[in-house]
């Protein structure tokens, strides 16, 4: 942790830096010559590049490079890119200057990035740095042998030597002692120029793409390359220099059909021919409508045509000056003098002008764009650094660090408890739409309302409605074994008196012992009661698990409350989850030894169920009393009775009161049980519901 947290502040004040750099000023004097014999005959090709506005954006882009930020965010910069042996490396050095080895196909295997840097002191000599820039593919170990390549170079004569070095490095085949392998590799070469050059520019040179496999460049080798080219391409801040040569079919070119696909607009796209002097006689014509735009294969940039030095004049050696007087001399002579091409798009003069042109419009167009990234990478960074805390370098620190924390974490969650929502820290718990389960005691009263009122509305398995379900013929056949027999969850069935009724003298029937009518045995009430209350432990279930479910929410936003640190975070609510899972396996075995306890022969000592008794049977005497005289005004005194004090009317109304009494015995029983059954329910219901939540405090 202490690791990440100095990078990370390392790169926050790299690029807190990187703000800094638009206004700096250069020195825009002509650069002076290099520090080798190759350099100091090829100078003049760094000296086409040189502008002072240039010069500063391509300041600012290498100093991005350099600090990495190039890995983060897309930067400018310049790749060649064509068919193998198109003469891709004799063009980048006419541009450049910079002798870039052919031999043994040394730079055709790897890409090749040349960073030039320039600096005002013309009195020190030029640096040559070569490190290598290892795959993402590669695991670490490989990644740190291929960061330990750094090779220091005294000119560019020694280029070859490096390029070696480091292909063996990578494992590629044909490089060094090794003999086996890919022959195409991921990893980068970065060549970095130091010195007063004129130049602050990035230039990669691609291995060449190969379109058909042979013995040496299989299947593997050929999806590599392609797969490399592409990244670079698809990069739209990339000037793609397609390579072709004149000899060759340019409509089927690999890079012409990839620069048309990864930028559509064709704005930084522009062609560049080659070896003119080598294609048959009578294709002139063709290749000299390609060089101004008028063939079937068209660039919205153009297309440049240059002759390559020959064979001969690269062994001798060749300065860029004769180079330029060599293309002058034959391009002015037929067939080429009289094919109408524009002279300012022939030669590397010509193409290094333009190019430098095309390279400042473009960084000049993309440099706000990079600002931008670059500022959405501090703030990102920064973000990055907020998170990992406060350094805590020592025991000592990290102990503090922990007692902080471990006390905002208690004052927080005591607060939450006891509902002191006006605490030191009353922001977490501000009531908004996002927050108001921070508010955890106030949650649970309102849970634990929400049960009460379930157990009373829903808990029973038979709810009796006043509209009949069924008639009262069919109500017989409703048996406790058919509700809630199933592995389903258990529903509550909403059913009619009489099917009510019908459902306690079933069960009545079934468990009649030696008890004389009129009278019911003890095992009437317990069965009726185990099967009303049989929904009371999925609804106690659920209700634990809400509140478990809440209780680990609020401790996931409490943990990200008192710590940025997402490491720290995790942890916290790891092991307070952990400590959950312990207690709210408690609570469910609690909620077991409760149900079980409920199965057992129904005992109370509570007055309120005799109350509820009392209650019952006096509600049922009022209504049966109700009848009865309405039954005898009809019936015996015509709707209208009237009873005087004589012995002859009182006796006339007790004898037609008794001949509508007709006492069931069976039917005596099951009022009385159901009276029981629906006092002990009312009494027992809200003892469980008490110590439901009494347990639920222990979370």
């Amino acid at each position: 942790l202490d690791q990440d947290l100095a990078s990370t502040s390392i790169i926050s004040f790299v690029l807190s830096a990187i703000c800094t750099l638009i206004p700096l000023n250069f020195q825009t004097t002509p650069i002076e010559v290099m520090g080798d014999s190759v350099a100091n005959n090829n100078c003049s090709g760094l000296r086409g590049l040189q502008s002072s506005e240039s010069l500063k954006r391509h300041s600012l882009i290498s100093n991005l490079r350099n600090r990495g930020v190039g890995d983060h965010i897309n930067l400018p910069q310049l790749i060649v890119s064509g068919d193998q042996s198109t003469g891709k490396s004799s063009v980048l050095e006419g541009i450049t200057g910079v002798p870039f080895p052919r031999q043994d196909g040394l730079c055709t295997r790897f890409a090749t990035e040349i960073t030039m840097e320039h600096t005002n002191e013309a009195n020190v000599d030029t640096q040559i740095k070569a490190t290598i820039i290892p795959s993402n593919h590669r695991d670490e170990k490989s990644k740190e042998e291929m960061r330990a390549f750094i090779r220091h170079l005294s000119g560019f004569q020694q280029l070859s030597a490096v390029i070696e070095a480091a292909g063996e490095l990578m494992g590629l085949k044909g490089y060094g002692t090794v003999q086996s392998g890919p022959a195409f590799g991921q990893d980068v070469l970065r060549i970095k120029v130091c010195g007063n050059t004129g130049l602050n520019l990035t230039i990669v040179d691609l291995p060449g793409i190969i379109q058909v496999p042979n013995d040496e460049q299989d299947d593997n080798d050929v999806d590599t390359v392609h797969s490399l080219v592409d990244s670079y391409v698809a990069n739209p801040r990339t000037i793609i220099l397609a390579v072709v040569q004149a000899g060759n079919d340019i409509s089927n070119q690999p890079i012409i059909k990839k620069s048309k696909k990864f930028d559509k607009d064709g704005e930084r796209t522009f062609g560049v021919i080659t070896k003119p002097d080598l294609i048959n006689d009578g294709t002139q014509a063709r290749i000299a409508a390609l060089s101004r735009n008028e063939d079937t294969t068209k660039l919205k940039l153009g297309f440049f045509m240059m002759k390559n030095p020959s064979p001969k004049e690269m062994q001798h050696g060749i300065s860029m000056l004769e180079r330029e007087q060599k293309e002058l001399t034959y391009f002015s002579s037929p067939p080429w003098k009289d094919a109408g091409l524009d002279m300012s798009r022939l030669g590397v003069g010509s193409l290094r002008m333009f190019f430098q042109d095309l390279l400042s419009r473009h960084t000049e167009r993309e440099m706000p764009k990079v600002r931008e990234e670059v500022r959405s990478l501090l703030k990102y960074t920064e973000k990055s650094i907020s998170r990992l805390g406060e350094e805590r370098p020592t025991t000592s620190h990290r102990r503090i660090f922990l007692s902080r924390l471990a006390m905002r974490y208690h004052n927080l969650t005591n607060a939450a408890l006891i509902g002191d929502y006006d605490s030191s820290e009353f922001e977490f718990f501000n009531t908004t739409s996002s927050s108001e389960s921070r508010r955890l005691r106030a949650f649970v009263h309102s849970v634990n309302t929400t049960f009460s009122d379930k157990m009373r509305l829903e808990g029973t398995t038979l709810k009796v409605v006043s509209e009949p379900d069924v008639s009262d013929e069919d109500a017989q056949i409703l048996d406790l074994q058919e509700v809630g027999s199933s592995q389903d969850r258990i529903q509550q069935m909403s059913v009619s008196d009489a099917k009510y009724t019908a459902w306690i003298r079933h069960v009545y029937s079934r468990t009649r012992g030696r008890e004389l009518p009129g009278n019911y045995n003890h095992v009437l009430l317990a069965e009726l009661f185990h099967f009303q209350s049989k929904r009371w432990r999925q609804l106690a279930a659920d209700h634990i698990e809400l509140v478990y479910n809440e209780v680990k929410s609020f401790v996931t936003m409490l943990a990200k409350h008192i710590t940025n640190e997402e490491r720290i975070n995790l942890e916290i609510v790891k092991q307070v989850n952990e400590n959950l899972a312990t207690h709210m396996s408690e609570a469910e075995k609690e909620l077991q030894i409760l149900v079980e306890d409920e199965q057992r022969q129904p005992i109370t000592y509570n007055h309120y169920y005799t109350d509820n008794i009392q209650e019952a049977r006096q509600n049922a005497s009022r209504d049966l009393i109700h009848k009865i005289v309405k039954d005898t005004a009809d019936d015996d005194f015509h709707g209208a009775m009237h009873i005087s004090n004589n012995g002859i009317d009182v006796k006339r109304l007790v004898g037609a009161l008794q001949k509508r009494v007709i006492v069931d015995m069976d039917e005596q029983a099951c009022s009385e049980v159901r009276a029981g059954l629906d006092a002990y329910y009312k009494v027992h219901y809200q003892i469980f519901d008490e110590v439901l939540r009494r347990s639920l405090e222990a979370l």
